[in-house]
């Protein structure tokens, strides 16, 4: 009786897994125009670090996201507006609701800073506001975290002040930022972070002919959510005030 009790359970549990997976992934359709943008590795990790659901650009996506379809209105490309189709699953829902609103606006808005170049902007992005930065990771673990895969160039506190690069902003300096949250968040896909970077979900393998010059930075949202955690909580660094000149 136990053995037949596992062997139900285990069924169960194989045949719910598929579906779990299938609820956090969203395929997403974009115009071959825009496809290749940059954009997309800035926004659509910064959803998935926050709702751990994965969106994947693909022709034939189940969400989609062009200038014919009937939804609301998500990006402009120039003179061009894209809007979003209606969505087909729960997941798919979530990301709709996110891209169009102030907060996914706001960040379609911060990719063109970050660019150097407005090339994608949201709706209404004149009425969007700046929301104040909350990450609910654990902070401790992010200290040690940083220590490891940051501390190796950059000067994270005091416990490794000595063992940072001179040409690198430590972390106080970067916490000092207006745009500290954005530059973090995305710090993967920064260079030269691209290149030896690596996180669970989000980045792709690097190729067999390119493998990383260095030892790679292998990390997973939960842990990247910790780094965010601890930078937080961090005092910026006292720069100085400015020197007027009588």
């Amino acid at each position: 009786m136990p053995i037949r009790i596992s062997f139900v359970a285990l069924c169960v549990a194989l045949w719910a897994m598929p579906a779990s997976a299938q609820d956090n992934t969203v395929t997403l359709a974009v115009p071959e125009s825009v496809a290749n943008a940059g954009l997309w590795t800035y926004v659509l990790p910064r959803f998935t670090l926050k709702t751990r659901v994965r969106v994947t650009l693909d022709p034939s996506g189940a969400l989609a996201l062009d200038e014919a379809a009937d939804g609301p209105a998500a990006l402009v490309a120039g003179d061009t507006v894209l809007r979003l189709s209606e969505p087909g699953s729960e997941a798919a829902t979530r990301f709709a609701d996110w891209l169009t609103s102030d907060v996914g606006r706001n960040t379609i808005d911060s990719y063109a800073e970050a660019a150097g170049e407005p090339a994608f902007a949201a709706p209404d992005a004149a009425a969007i506001q700046r929301k104040a930065v909350a990450y609910e990771g654990d902070a401790v673990a992010g200290e040690d975290l940083s220590l490891t895969h940051c501390g190796r160039c950059h000067v994270v506190n005091d416990r490794n002040r000595m063992n940072g690069l001179g040409s690198t902003p430590s972390f106080g300096m970067l916490r000092s930022m207006a745009d500290w949250a954005r530059r973090f968040e995305g710090f993967f896909a920064l260079n030269p972070h691209g290149a030896f970077t690596q996180i669970t979900d989000v980045t792709a393998p690097f190729p067999i002919d390119r493998p990383s010059p260095i030892a790679p930075v292998e990390i997973t949202l939960d842990e990247l959510d910790a780094i965010l955690a601890f930078v937080q909580q961090m005092p910026p660094a006292d720069l100085g005030a400015p020197i007027r000149h009588q």
